[in-house]
């Protein structure tokens, strides 16, 4: 039978390099998941109409519209990407943990924008069911990222 809060607990015994690849592994799986979800529940023919009534009213409006193929071949490889960026994550540096916050930002806001979009359009959206787990997976790589800077500035103190 698992414990409570076994998986942070576990966690809690490793070093924070590998918790901040793991945290990064585990908001790439969720990308994967809610790009599904996306792909399941027609996410595009949500979508691109309401980036066309965007863009009648504000001309200037930047999003594109996309067919599927394009969608979901650029967000694979997104997904791939990520994916294989992990050992790099892993070994740190300022630009991983600058995309690591990058990231779960991003994530955060798109999870929270499938949430509010079904509040506001009261019906749930494409990708809504699998926005939680973006929520949780962003929260979980800032907790991660902001852990790493933390040790990273401890060890240097006590180098000192």
């Amino acid at each position: 039978m698992l414990e409570r809060g076994f998986l942070l607990t576990q966690w809690a015994g490793e070093s924070a390099p590998v918790r901040h690849m793991r945290a990064w592994l585990l908001l790439v799986a969720a990308l994967a998941v809610h790009v599904v979800d996306e792909a399941l529940t027609d996410f595009l023919d949500f979508y691109n109409p309401l980036v066309l009534s965007v863009r009648s009213q504000i001309h200037w409006f930047p999003l594109p519209t996309f067919t599927f193929g394009v969608w979901f071949a650029g967000l694979l490889l997104l997904v791939l990407v990520l994916a294989f960026l992990a050992p790099a994550v892993r070994r740190g540096g300022v630009a991983t943990r600058l995309a690591s916050w990058v990231l779960s930002v991003i994530m955060f806001m798109n999870g929270l924008g499938h949430l509010a979009g079904s509040l506001y359009f009261q019906s749930w959206l494409p990708g809504a069911t699998s926005a939680p787990l973006l929520l949780a997976a962003s929260l979980l790589l800032a907790r991660a990222t902001w852990q790493r800077q933390r040790s990273g500035v401890a060890s240097i103190r006590h180098a000192v």
